[in-house]
């Protein structure tokens, strides 16, 4: 029998921020969806009623929500207790002392008796009908089911051009430090997502800021992953929370990952064969192109600069970045599979790195080499991504 009495609100949890089992005291729910909150004075009872029809028609009386509030100064915990008289699955947890989206998730967590546990922004943003969708995947045998805006039916409303880049170079940010977490997902920022529970039991979490699902996947125990595609909603009522601030929390959250994972050595090794290969593609350019030596043409010198180049980084690589996982793959056929998938990768960068280098140099009359490596520097991320995530599958081993 459940110990909390009607329109009382839960306690809160202390401590360290840890998934415990099922409780034992009382009968498990099929799913916990956790909605945090601050200054949602507006739209808590719009959401609280579209998701209880929701899932009143999917699973009636097997699932709660869990709205953690941040000490709202609009009132939104109150607002929200006084919902439970008319939504039964209804819990509402205030917080007064501790702040913050990833924290407020975890402990409305610590708190759930669901098998499944989940979260969605009260907001609207994050469409509610979706989450039919997300509980199909789990059903389909998912550890964790992710709303993204980057598969097939996703995207984003009316963003400006400035908060399209913003997204997308953190993300990118995110798998040139992360790659093994971030390029798991195609959308690593969502906010709308549910995990099953067994995945994060006895796994410490330690997140910062609002990107709670990159520390779920970094820390969890995650195998299966679906994801479903959706279309981010503007805000309609109440104010964005997005500030300099949460890109700060990001970029500390993933640096405080990469430590805690280990992988700094790999990092390091493979940003040293990078500098190796620019100073081959400077070299070979030079000697090639330059007019007081075999004078070729620009473009022709830079594309056998760049493959020599591309092909000192796979040398180097393949023998000391990620030698351990290429001694698992030995003999000359295995080798040269991975010297095409490298080689075909980078060149795909190298396309956009020709077209950078004679746009700088004919058209904006750039010194020859400085444009060389502006144009380099704007595809490194590129390249980066592409080869972790393809190239050897470093992503997926331990190091």
């Amino acid at each position: 029998m459940s110990l909390i009495q009607p329109n009382s609100l839960l306690p809160i949890p202390s401590g360290t921020l840890d998934i415990p089992n099922l409780p034992t005291d009382e009968p498990p729910l099929r799913f916990s969806l956790v909605i945090p909150t601050y200054k949602e004075a507006q739209n808590i009872p719009k959401i609280v009623q579209q998701l209880s029809q929701l899932l009143d028609a999917e699973i009636p009386g097997e699932y709660e929500l869990i709205v953690v509030d941040d000490n709202s100064p609009d009132g939104t915990w109150k607002i929200a207790q006084e919902l439970m008289c008319d939504y039964p699955q209804l819990r509402v947890m205030r917080r007064v002392e501790e702040r913050g989206l990833s924290t407020a998730v975890i402990r409305g967590w610590q708190a759930a008796r669901g098998e499944v546990l989940g979260v969605i922004d009260a907001d609207l943003q994050h469409p509610p009908e979706l989450l039919l969708k997300l509980w199909g995947e789990i059903r389909r045998g998912a550890d964790l089911a992710a709303a993204s805006r980057h598969v097939e039916g996703g995207g984003v409303s009316d963003w400006s051009v400035v908060r399209r880049f913003l997204s997308r170079g953190a993300q990118l940010v995110g798998l040139v430090l992360l790659p093994g977490v971030i390029g798991r997902v195609s959308d690593p920022m969502s906010g709308y997502f549910m995990v099953r529970r067994e995945c994060l039991v006895g796994r410490p979490l330690s997140p910062l800021g609002y990107k709670i699902l990159i520390e779920v996947l970094a820390r969890g125990k995650v195998a299966w992953i679906g994801e479903v595609g959706y279309v981010f909603q503007e805000r309609i009522e109440g104010e964005s929370k997005v500030t300099w601030k949460q890109y700060v929390e990001y970029l500390q959250h993933l640096l405080r990952l990469r430590l805690s994972l280990g992988h700094i050595g790999r990092l390091l090794r493979f940003g040293i064969v990078g500098l190796t290969g620019v100073v081959v593609d400077m070299g070979m350019l030079y000697l090639l192109s330059d007019p007081n030596t075999l004078g070729l043409p620009l473009t022709r010198s830079k594309i056998i600069a760049s493959e020599l180049a591309i092909i000192n980084n796979f040398l180097w690589n393949d023998c000391w970045t990620f030698g351990d996982i290429a001694r698992r793959q030995p003999g000359l056929r295995q080798r040269l599979k991975r010297l095409l998938k490298f080689n075909t990768i980078c060149l795909a960068g190298l396309v956009l790195n020709v077209l950078l280098l004679n746009l700088l140099f004919n058209v904006f009359g750039i010194n020859r080499y400085v444009a060389n490596l502006i144009a380099i520097a704007a595809v490194t991320l590129w390249n980066f991504w592409l080869n972790l995530k393809l190239s050897w599958r470093v992503t997926d081993v331990q190091g």
